[in-house]
Order: C-alpha cells, then structure tokens, then sequence
C-alpha cells in the first residue's frame, strides 16, 4: 500500500478507523522549529467529529501523542512521529455488513486490492479518519511557511446546488484567512451560509447526504516554484489533493470556464507594482507553465456526497455471490465537505512546502 508522500518532506501515514490508533511519522523537517502545539490542536479540533448536527455523532478528541523528533520544545531535525488514539469505536456495526460491498465505498476494490485480508471497519485504511495525521503535519507546515508570509485559506464554495463567490473575485489577506478559520461553517456569505446548512439538514432528514466544492487559495507564494512536465505545481498540488478521501475534481483558476472565454480575455495581463510583478487578472490560478507566477494560487475541489447513507440501496453479497439490498447503519457525516476544509488545508502546505524546499531549503 503506497501510504508515503514527499519529496524533501516525507509522510509516513499509519493505522485503520477501528484499529488502536492512527498516525504519521514526518521526515525532513528542519531541526530547531518551536511548534506552536495550541495552534496544531485548533487545526485538529476543525477536522474532528463530533462537533455538530452536521457532523457524524462519533466523537474523537483527536488528541495526539509526540513519540519521537521533538525535544525540549524544538524539532530535532530526526523523523517526527505521532499517534493519535481511537476512543469511540462501535466495530459491531460492521461485523453484520463485513461481506456486503456498501454503494460508493472501497469495500468491493479492496477486497479484490488485498485478498480479503483488509481491515473492513469503517473502511480501515481507507476511511477519512485517516486524514487527522494529515492535519497534524500540514499545521506544522501552515507555521513555517507563514514565517515566509505564505499563508493558506479555504472556503465553502458551494454544497448542492448552491454557491457563493470565488476567491478570483476578492482581494485575499491575513484578515480573511483568520476570519475564515474561526468560522463554525467558512464562507464569505453568511446567508449563503444558512441556506447551505439548511440543505445539509433536509438531507440528513431524508437520510441522505450531499456534496460541494471547497476553493483554496495560497497567497503570497514565491514565483517560480513547480518544474514542468512532470512536477507542475498542478501536478503535485492533484496528486496529494486526489489522496484525499472523497475529491473527484480540482480545477485551477477559472477552471473549466476558462474554455467559454476568448484568448483576450482569459490571458491574465502583467504589469509592475513596485518591482512586483503582477497581473490585473488570475484566471490561470498563479501557475503559468507549471510555475508559480507570484499571484494567489487558487483551485477548486469537488467532494462527493457522503457514500454511508441509511437508505435502502442495492448492491452485492461478496461471499455468497447474491444481489442484495443494504441500510448502512452507525454514525456518518450528511456532508464530509465541512470537515474537509481544513485537510486540504493541510494538504495544500505540505506540497508548497515541499516545493520551496527543493527549490530554496
């Protein structure tokens, strides 16, 4: 299983949902950082369930133990490593559904991946829990890239079939990254705010669930980092972003719509404030050729509705061979879009971080 990422920051993730605990082990870090561990366990507490009505009702503190690689509160320049518990466990309820292949779930693909010989409870390895270490790591990487001024925000940009206004449309800033942050439910829009939670919750009524899009935006990123064809920071940027469970799409800048503009319009127009170099648009999202071009990194993210649903639905019986029809019971999200704002967070730092490594570090 390729559970490894990074290439001057190298990621180690460990462990199942139902299993003892998960974790990561962190390679590459500088010795010497002072971690900022109340800003790190903010960072986990926006990931971890159990918060709201909007959330699964398992409640996970996520608190997380420092094994190795940190000493007298500084990086030891050794490979970090924590774990974090699992506390609130209900394994019987997939005890009863261990051969049923659940609709939108990796049970049938790994399954046939590994023989059988998979972790099946709450999706073992493959279930989102598993994106708790990816926070830890990515908070550590949010602290030293702000000391660059590199700072990383993200939004809810849409649930369903409603949306806000994209991060093109503003000027992004330090006020708007801590305001988004320390929001329950982060959009611009309040009211937009309200009728996305209102359409969670008819969902969860209808035991269903829904998906959105979540806009990150990197600003203040260094030009010229990303080397084409193959290590684009689009490419590196999709492929941790793609690791994450339930993205189905990332687009970059105007995205798809960029193909109903003209050349005239789409082409982003430089010009010098200072001795910056600027452009008057950033349809291309800051990334010209593969390479950071100094403006606001910006892409959206498509999240699927939440595969556990307790309506009826149809599927197979693995062991016996059988159509079968299954309601997945125990506790799950009506949306994973909330609770993923602050993994692709996470997951954005850790590759800009990785990339102004090679290139700076």
């Amino acid at each position: 299983m390729s559970s490894i990422w990074g290439k001057k920051i190298k990621l180690s993730i460990f462990g199942e949902s139902h299993g003892p605990a998960i974790g990561i082990n962190i390679d590459g870090l500088p010795p010497g950082i002072e971690l900022d561990l109340e800003y790190i366990k903010k960072e986990m507490e926006r990931r971890a369930p159990g918060k709201d009505i909007l959330a699964t009702t398992r409640k996970e503190a996520d608190e997380f133990e420092i094994i190795s690689g940190y000493f007298n509160n500084r990086t030891t320049g050794t490979p970090l490593c924590i774990v974090i518990k699992n506390t609130n466990i209900h394994s019987k309820d997939y005890e009863k559904i261990k051969n049923i292949a659940r609709p939108g779930h990796a049970d049938y693909t790994g399954k046939l991946k590994y023989h059988g010989y998979n972790d099946y409870r709450g999706g073992g390895h493959f279930s989102g829990r598993i994106t708790a270490p990816i926070v830890f790591a990515g908070a550590i990487a949010k602290q030293i890239l702000k000391e660059r001024k590199i700072l990383i925000t993200s939004h809810i940009q849409g649930i369903g079939n409603i949306s806000e206004e994209s991060f093109l449309g503003i000027e992004l800033d330090e006020n708007i990254v801590e305001k988004l942050r320390n929001k329950r439910f982060p959009t611009i829009n309040d009211e937009k705010a309200r009728q996305m939670e209102e359409l969670i919750l008819k969902a969860k009524s209808e035991m269903d669930s829904v998906g959105g899009v979540i806009e990150v935006g990197v600003i203040n990123p260094l030009a010229g980092l990303g080397s084409p064809f193959f290590d684009s920071v689009e490419s590196r940027l999709s492929q941790m972003i793609f690791s994450i469970p339930g993205v189905k799409g990332i687009e970059f800048g105007a995205g798809f719509d960029i193909t109903k503009m003209k050349g005239s319009e789409s082409n982003d127009e430089f010009y010098y404030e200072g001795s910056s170099v600027k452009t008057h648009t950033n349809n291309n999202g800051g990334i010209l050729g593969g390479i950071t071009n100094g403006m606001p990194i910006i892409f959206r993210v498509a999240m699927k509705p939440t595969s556990s649903i307790a309506r009826t639905q149809r599927t197979i019986n693995m062991e016996t061979k059988e159509n079968v029809e299954i309601n997945v019971v125990g506790r799950h999200d009506p949306t994973i879009v909330v609770r993923a704002v602050p993994v692709l967070e996470a997951a954005t730092a850790l590759v800009i971080l990785d990339l102004l490594m090679e290139e700076y570090i």
